[in-house]
């Protein structure tokens, strides 16, 4: 553990002032990372329970191996790092737009970065995760987490809204192989107007709230990760 406060980086981007910051909690004597767009925070590494469940929770509604897996937002690392983790996973490719984040972790200023960057199955790829999914897919994966917003509800960006509606998921849909899989992150409650969304482009969807302790409160959060599966095609009798 390091002491005091350090500003690992800051940059100006569309968005708005980007920065990293790392600076030792004196209550829990550990240093935190934490990443702020202007005055509001977006991450810390002390919340990372989430972010980890969301790849978990994803990737259980898989079968098979030589899973393609694709994350958008790298943020602090955590959910790309839990992708890896599972053995039957053989490529995890991150769509992040920032390039100051990826430029952080190609640097090791977090604390998965070396684990992440080091690994051969991991690509980071400077992208608008929202653009990619209305365009047409150059390449389909089997599990999309999603983990950029603070919820449907709440938007970094208000051009991201339509992925949240029935039109935006389908276009989403396209991007996933039959079977696959749409994960995606909240920091709200279950919304039930974005459930009835996923069902009405997915199979099935649901939302479970996955809570954590807060070491600031000393009392639980929760955040809530939506679980959407494609609809598998439909065989059909040979005509004779």
């Amino acid at each position: 553990m390091r002491a005091g406060f350090a500003e690992l980086g800051w940059e100006e981007t569309p968005l708005g002032t980007l920065t990293l910051r790392r600076r030792t909690d004196p209550q829990l004597h550990v240093d935190v990372f934490e990443v702020k767009l202007g005055d509001e925070f977006l991450m810390s590494s002390l919340f990372t329970v989430a972010e980890i469940e969301l790849a978990r929770l994803g990737l259980a509604e898989l079968d098979g191996d030589h899973l393609d897996v694709a994350v958008g937002g790298l943020g602090l690392g955590y959910t790309a790092r839990a992708a890896l983790t599972d053995p039957r996973v053989s490529r995890v490719t991150v769509l992040e737009l920032l390039a100051p984040v990826i430029r952080w972790h190609e640097e090791g200023l977090l604390p998965v970065s070396r684990e992440l960057t080091s690994d051969p199955r991991t690509r980071l790829r400077q992208a608008d995760f929202f653009a990619v999914m209305r365009g047409e897919p150059d390449e389909r994966w089997h599990a999309i987490l999603l983990d950029i917003d603070h919820s449907p509800r709440h938007l970094l960006d208000r051009e991201s809204s339509r992925f949240y509606t029935p039109e935006g998921l389908a276009e989403a849909a396209r991007h996933l192989h039959d079977g696959g899989v749409l994960a995606v992150w909240s920091d709200d409650p279950p919304d039930e107007s974005f459930l009835l969304a996923l069902r009405s482009v997915f199979a099935a969807a649901s939302a479970t709230v996955v809570s954590f302790d807060n070491p600031l409160t000393g009392g639980q959060s929760a955040n809530t990760v939506y679980v959407a599966t494609h609809r598998r095609s439909i065989s059909r009798p040979a005509r004779g």
